[in-house]
């Protein structure tokens, strides 16, 4: 038997997708271990997408997180995050069992030279995953993969999966040896402070049923004899005791020590989950030592629970065989009848829970009664369906077997769900496109018509007159070619009162007027003069502008000509642009019909074997029914025919003895 912890491994598989760099628990927030003091690693997000990711996965929308990772990583959005991003990754792919996806990952992440540190607590998780899948060769591989050494509390745990790994290999001593850092020295703590940790609990375990499997009895038993003594703090590690001291006990059984056994035995809990196993021992024990009345204490405290417990089966005909170890043949043969009443009860109870696995829905009851919000790790049952009798499937329930194939048949169930979500969500897209295409046509002779009143030719022509103004008042330097209208106006003022001063110089005038028609034109003259020193002043500067406006009106113009190029192309493209996405939802909903029988395939199967195991479990419990009863029955033959002959009857036959 090898050990491991069950509880929490849920955790243990969040952690493997928690090595995804910035916000990891385990992969990044524990520094390297170097001789220098290593830089604080930087926890910040800075990709967007990157912390949408990361929003789906803290809110266990595993399912969501994934792909809208791998959609970021199709449009390269994680630049920032490549690394993070690719063992996350990998670490939701192991979640799901697809080991190879994963390990390619992983490969790839050692071969582009990614850190050291991510890359062997990669490789870590990925030993735990591919050892919780029965993959023991593959694990021991990923083991072989760490090239640098993990952080105390991972290390701790490598060497406990490195001894789990060569332990289901076979080998005994490799274990041995991976456990020997991590026990300690047997025997338990002296100081009542001094409790045991769990990784030094289930190292102590291994040790010893690695000794036991390699031949050293004597040394295994002193490392799980000195567990079976220790204090326990939590239910873990109660039950971890039990079970340590109740493979001693049936392991001294097995050896015909029943005083060790008994002694053993006596440190299980009275209440537990390995309690009436150790009951049942406590009793073959107290026979083996020919103490036959203590053997009916445990065996009568048995009688009182659950019948379907096979300990408590057990228990039904051995305490007859007790009785007719004291000389009570007659209590025995009624104990016996009630084992038999008893059996008969329990067996019609099995027959009807058989009938109701086979023709009622009650997988799909127990999915409706422990749904799940996506893709997970761990399956948790906490509502059993509407069977006449429960209680029988606990035990096939509990089991890893069952819980991989209810995970799976969850999971199938949950993509079915999510294609058919699809499906309905690409009918919309088709009613979209179809109003898209609606309205495309509606407005296209509207952009049509205002596009034609747009005259570029005209406005291209009007351009080239300026450009070439502008060009002929540079080259002239004439500042009255970029005169402003004020200034045009006071040109031709000037202009007419010259004229006028000139028309009234050529007639007789008094000399009075004489002088005062002399005195304007020459004031006329200054103002001429200072207007011609303005222009020439401004002229640069109006020349600067000019010809950053026609630059200006130049780019405009190109701009309106290559957006009505565009409005032209899209015009053309819009038609291939609606035909091209009308196609790719046509093939999405025929992909998407194609998988939904497939899942639905699928989930049959997986619900038929899931039946199949819980059938062929309650068969296997009515075929040991039927045993005890056949030897309950030839048991009361023995009895019978020993009362009818004139010695006395001989109880202690092995013929009558349970088995």
């Amino acid at each position: 038997m090898v050990l491991r912890r069950v509880p929490g491994w849920g955790l243990h598989l969040r952690a493997t997708a928690l090595a995804a760099g910035c916000v990891a628990l385990l992969l990044c927030a524990t520094p390297t271990w170097a001789a220098d003091a290593p830089t604080a690693p930087d926890h910040s997000i800075k990709a967007p997408h990157y912390g949408d990711v990361l929003f789906h996965f803290y809110q266990d929308e595993y399912f969501n997180a994934i792909s809208s990772l791998m959609v970021s990583q199709h449009f390269q959005r994680l630049p920032q995050h490549e690394d993070e991003a690719e063992v996350l990754r990998g670490g939701l792919l192991l979640s799901w069992g697809m080991h190879d996806q994963a390990g390619e990952v992983f490969e790839r992440l050692i071969a582009q030279g990614t850190a050291p540190a991510v890359r062997d607590r990669a490789w870590f998780f990925l030993a735990k995953v591919r050892h919780a899948r029965s993959l023991p060769e593959a694990a021991l591989d990923a083991l072989g993969r760490i090239a640098g050494t993990l952080p105390p509390a991972l290390q701790t745990e490598r060497g406990l999966l490195l001894a789990q790994v060569k332990l289901a290999l076979g080998d005994n001593e490799g274990a041995a040896q991976a456990l020997n850092n991590l026990a300690g020295t047997p025997g338990a703590p002296t100081d009542e402070q001094d409790l045991l940790s769990d990784a030094t609990r289930y190292a102590r375990f291994n040790l010893g049923v690695a000794m036991v499997r390699g031949g050293d009895a004597a040394g295994g038993q002193r490392w799980l004899d000195g567990l079976g003594q220790s204090r326990a703090a939590t239910e873990e590690q109660r039950s971890l005791r039990d079970q340590t001291n109740l493979a001693l006990g049936f392991a001294a059984l097995q050896r015909q020590d029943a005083g060790r056994a008994q002694h053993w035995l006596e440190r299980v809990r009275l209440q537990g989950p390995f309690s009436n196993k150790a009951l049942l021992g406590l009793g073959w024990a107290s026979l083996a030592r020919q103490q036959a009345k203590e053997a009916l204490v445990p065996w009568q405290e048995l009688l009182t629970r659950d019948v379907s417990d096979p300990a408590v089966q057990e228990a039904r005909i051995a305490m007859p065989f007790a009785l007719a170890e004291l000389g009570a043949p007659a209590e025995a043969l009624q104990q016996y009848q009630q084992a038999l009443n008893e059996y008969q009860s329990e067996d019609g109870r099995l027959g009807e829970s058989i009938a109701a696995l086979q023709s009622g829905p009650w997988l799909g009851e127990l999915l409706a009664l422990n749904p799940g919000a996506g893709l997970g790790w761990a399956v948790n049952v906490d509502e059993l369906p509407s069977l006449p009798h429960g209680r029988q499937l606990a035990a096939t329930l509990a089991s890893n077997p069952f819980q991989e194939g209810f995970k799976a048949l969850r999971d199938l169930s949950f993509l079915s769900e999510r294609l058919q979500q699809w499906q309905d969500k690409l009918a919309g897209y088709q009613d979209m496109l179809a109003l898209r295409q609606k309205t495309f046509a509606a407005k296209l002779p509207v952009v049509q018509q205002q596009a034609r009143q747009i005259d570029l030719a005209g406005l291209q022509a009007r351009h080239q007159a300026l450009s070439a103004e502008l060009d002929k008042a540079r080259e002239d330097a004439d500042g009255m070619a970029l005169a402003t209208p004020r200034e045009h106006d006071l040109l031709q003022r000037l202009s007419r009162t010259r004229g006028a001063l000139a028309a009234a110089g050529q007639t007789s005038t008094p000399a009075e007027e004489a002088r005062s028609l002399a005195a304007t034109a020459e004031r006329v003259r200054l103002l001429a003069g200072l207007l011609s020193w303005e222009l020439a002043q401004a002229a640069p500067e109006r020349l600067w502008q000019a010809s950053k406006a026609i630059a200006t009106i130049g780019a405009q113009r190109a701009q309106a000509q290559a957006r009505l190029a565009a409005l032209e192309q899209a015009q053309r493209d819009q038609a291939e642009r609606f035909t091209q996405l009308g196609q790719r939802i046509t093939a999405l909903n025929q992909q998407i019909q194609a998988l939904l029988p497939q899942l639905t395939k699928l989930g049959q199967e997986e619900a038929t074997a899931l039946q199949a195991l819980a059938v062929a479990d309650l068969q296997t419990q009515r075929e040991r029914l039927a045993a005890y009863g056949t030897q309950a029955r030839y048991a009361m033959a023995q009895l019978q025919d020993s009362a009818r002959q004139p010695s006395p009857p001989n109880p202690q036959d092995d013929h009558a003895a349970p088995r």
